[in-house]
């Protein structure tokens, strides 16, 4: 069996390693003329990260990241409300990894290249169309610099792993329409501070207002002293904003964030000085989703990863479910010899999965304990008037949605 896969992204990358572990040939095109360690950081949950084990990447992946011990809450005065372990220190087989977005990709590019062939692994090649009937699908790859067909390829199958902007879905659902803009914006960057916490913390400070996530991607602190922190400040944009969903080229301005921020310095973490400190420049990025669609499978023609199901970036979700898409995907490729059966098989398990978790997190997710905590007690808080089983049932049920429930989890082997 021959698979094609559109997009080296994480999705792409490891569904690649996944079909070649069973036996598969795979190729695979990016869109982009150079793969280059582009983003900032992202969190591996346990879930996927147990899939990333069984592929022997486990030891590699731990090199560049940062094992995460505990997850906090707190509001916007620094008062903390709810902390938990996490990974292997909550007591899941697995860990949770902070990693830098654009290094993990690489170290996937890398592993893909030795496994399938340099050669089978295509830059500058951007998917244009497909055509399939009941034996093949073929699709066409353009330069997008030149416009010249780079390449036309026959398969048994095509996933679809092309990002959001998914060229395969817009063929797929031609009428579909726009991304949908949430009404909040993202600002993104790193910065090298002093270790806060543990060293291996992840905060969540704030409410869905003005929040900001903040947490380590690098071991240890350097010579210095100062570890590289990442962070992302989410703002509610005010009402008649004419913001427009657009790709995370442009800069943000540090000057302004440095002024709606000045007031959150906390005796655990100076949020302005982590600002004033970040000097690889500041991404803004409107938050965005899509809406739900009731399939991704059509003939030999699936999606897969943020093509299929993107989601807000609420509860460090988004990659670890694209891991899971190519886990489900190897998993029905095994069940028999009808590859068309087997992408229905995977659509079966995943389309309603994924969608649970999209319209969760645009429910906020985990997050939602933020904003219960600012209507609640917008003054501040004692110790005592902290809700502890409420927020912990609201924390237990969102990690049963996304998969990540340490007992069906850890059962799992």
């Amino acid at each position: 069996m021959k698979v094609i896969i559109a997009g080296g992204g994480i999705g792409g990358l490891t569904t690649a390693l996944s079909l070649h572990r069973i036996g598969i040939d795979v190729k695979v095109f990016e869109s982009a003329a150079e793969v280059r360690p582009l983003g900032v950081g992202i969190n591996l949950l346990p879930h996927s990260v147990r899939i990333l084990t069984h592929l022997d990447l486990l030891d590699k992946i731990a090199n560049i990241s940062v094992e995460t011990k505990e997850l906090v809450y707190a509001n916007r005065f620094g008062q903390f409300f709810w902390s938990e372990l996490r990974g292997r220190f909550a007591g899941y087989k697995w860990p949770q990894l902070s990693i830098h977005r654009g290094e993990f990709q690489l170290l996937l590019w890398s592993e893909v290249a030795k496994a399938i062939g340099r050669e089978n692994l295509r830059s500058d090649c951007h998917l244009t169309s497909f055509d399939q009937d009941d034996m093949k699908v073929t699709a066409t790859f353009v330069r997008k610099s030149t416009g010249e067909v780079a390449a036309v390829e026959e398969s048994d199958l095509l996933i679809g792993a092309d990002g959001i902007n998914s060229e395969v879905r817009k063929l797929l659902y031609p009428g579909e329409g726009g991304i949908v803009y949430s009404g909040n914006v993202l600002y993104r960057g790193t910065a090298r501070i002093g270790p806060f916490l543990t060293g291996a913390s992840m905060a969540m400070i704030g409410s869905l207002r003005q929040k900001m996530v903040v947490y380590p991607i690098e071991q240890g602190a350097d010579q210095n002293g100062s570890q590289l922190i990442n962070w992302v400040a989410n703002l509610k944009e005010p009402e008649g904003s004419n913001l427009e969903v657009r790709d995370w080229n442009r800069q943000g301005d540090k000057d302004q964030l440095l002024d709606i921020y000045k007031d959150w310095k906390f005796d655990w973490i100076n949020v302005p000085e982590m600002i004033r400190q970040t000097h690889t420049g500041i991404f803004e990025f409107p938050m965005s989703d899509r809406n739900p669609v009731n399939r991704w499978t059509f003939g030999r023609v699936t999606l897969l990863g943020d093509a299929a199901h993107p989601m807000y970036p609420i509860g460090s979700n988004g990659a670890s479910q694209a891991i899971l898409d190519a886990d489900a995907l190897t998993r029905a490729l095994t069940t028999g010899p009808d590859p068309v059966r087997a992408l229905n098989i995977y659509d079966a398990e995943r389309v309603p999965a994924t969608a649970r978790v999209v319209l969760q997190n645009r429910q906020k997710g985990p997050d939602f304990i933020m904003d219960l905590m600012e209507d609640r007690f917008p003054g501040g808080f004692t110790q005592a008037e902290i809700p502890h089983e409420e927020l912990a049932t609201v924390m237990k049920n969102y990690k049963e949605v996304a998969g990540f429930d340490i007992e069906s989890l850890n059962a799992k082997g």
